[in-house]
């Protein structure tokens, strides 16, 4: 055999069953508070700290795998609060996999499904603890669990988001100067559009020489007309990407918008399921499509949500919710198996982080995010971080 991993799965499995010890023993959850270098404002919200709900699966052979599930604020990015998956899965998600072998992907994404509608994050805070945990056991990257890497490293975007535009620049020369990015995303709709053009332009004439692309992320805070009247100015800046102007729904409104400005629109918040990217994609909304664990509701549904949105025609971007070296893993784990991923992804979480919760296995060089190649996730957990971050009551 020319494939390693395929060779190493091969021995592991020689006379035993590839099933031994693999049931689901244990499913704990913990909600953390982690502290973020400085404020971070959407549209829609403002955060100084990035709550997640942190999953610790444990198998019958004591192999231990670690997910994570990621929200903005409380229900305002989406539908799910930290406080409601943790009792989502608690309550509901852990029941339903009660002597389940963890080996059994999709049946278990199957009845998580059933038994907790949408809630996606949650779902796929679970899914990811157990591929971890899989992955441990047999001593194998979930990569190859994925069908395999093609590739080790990607390119990086880093998220401007503090609103001031002097920070901004500093943060983004400081970036680019320890050859940690180069691509910069600059978050609107938090200010008054004109407002916001201002301290773009500002940014722009800054970084020209620097940065090679500038996308900009307006969070769903822009009516049509509003678009309309400042997409030109951001052609005019040579903004490269203008991801989700419109609020979700709006397929028509956002269509049009698209139709009219010479920069491609990216759909993030618009589309979490199969349908609704083919929904977007065919009507012309957006030709680029944000992946994200937290709407697809796991590793596998990622890479089809990959699938769906490129038959649509559209080109894949890795998206990111701030995740910590935990969730960013997990989405490593998944963007270094598909083919293409003409965008590059933006998981800058762990280092906006005062203290990430892993032990610094994501490294961030040459402008890239290098994924981690360990078994599993290819991470290890920092307690000492988990416990000064976990919600006390």
């Amino acid at each position: 055999m020319n494939n390693p991993g395929v060779a190493k799965l091969a021995t592991h499995f020689e006379g035993s069953s590839p099933r031994a010890g693999r049931q689901i023993a244990q499913i704990e959850t913990m909600i953390v508070d982690c502290p973020t270098t400085r404020r971070h404002k959407l549209s829609n919200t403002e955060i100084n700290f990035q709550s997640y709900v942190i999953v610790r699966a444990e198998l019958a052979d004591g192999s231990i795998g670690w997910g994570e599930a990621s929200t903005l604020g409380g229900p305002r990015w989406a539908e799910e609060s930290v406080e409601a998956m943790k009792a989502n899965i608690d309550t509901y998600l852990t029941p339903a996999l009660a002597g389940a072998n963890a080996l059994d992907f999709e049946l278990n994404a199957a009845k998580m499904a059933k038994a907790a509608s949408r809630n996606n994050a949650a779902r796929a805070a679970v899914d990811a603890a157990l591929y971890d945990a899989v992955g441990q056991s047999l001593g194998l990257p979930v990569a190859v669990l994925m069908g395999g890497a093609v590739r080790d490293k990607i390119e990086v975007i880093w998220a401007l988001a503090s609103g001031d535009a002097d920070q901004e620049i500093e943060e983004a020369n400081r970036k680019f100067d320890a050859r940690e990015h180069r691509r910069f995303k600059i978050k609107l709709g938090f200010n008054a559009p004109d407002q916001d053009m201002i301290r773009l332009r500002k940014v722009v004439s800054a970084l020209e020489g620097k940065a090679t692309e500038i996308i900009v992320d307006v969070n769903q805070g822009w009516t049509e007309a509003t678009a309309i009247r400042y997409l030109p100015q951001l052609a005019e800046m040579g903004v490269s990407l203008i991801e989700q102007p419109l609020r979700p729904g709006l397929i028509a409104a956002t269509a049009r918008v698209a139709a009219r400005v010479a920069v491609p629109v990216m759909v993030d918040e618009a589309a979490f399921t199969g349908a609704d990217i083919v929904a977007n994609g065919t009507s012309a909304a957006g030709s680029v499509y944000s992946l994200k664990l937290v709407k697809s509701g796991g590793l596998i549904e990622l890479k089809r949500a990959a699938g769906i949105a490129q038959a649509c025609g559209m080109e894949l971007y890795g998206g990111c919710l701030i995740e910590s070296g935990i969730g960013a893993a997990a989405h490593l784990a998944v963007f270094s198996t598909l083919p293409r991923l003409e965008w590059g992804c933006e998981h800058f979480g762990p280092k906006i982080l005062k203290t990430d919760l892993t032990g610094g296995e994501i490294r961030f060089a040459d402008f890239h995010v290098h994924c981690p190649t360990g078994p599993g996730l290819g991470i290890t957990v920092n307690k000492d971080a988990l416990a000064a971050c976990a919600r006390k009551g």
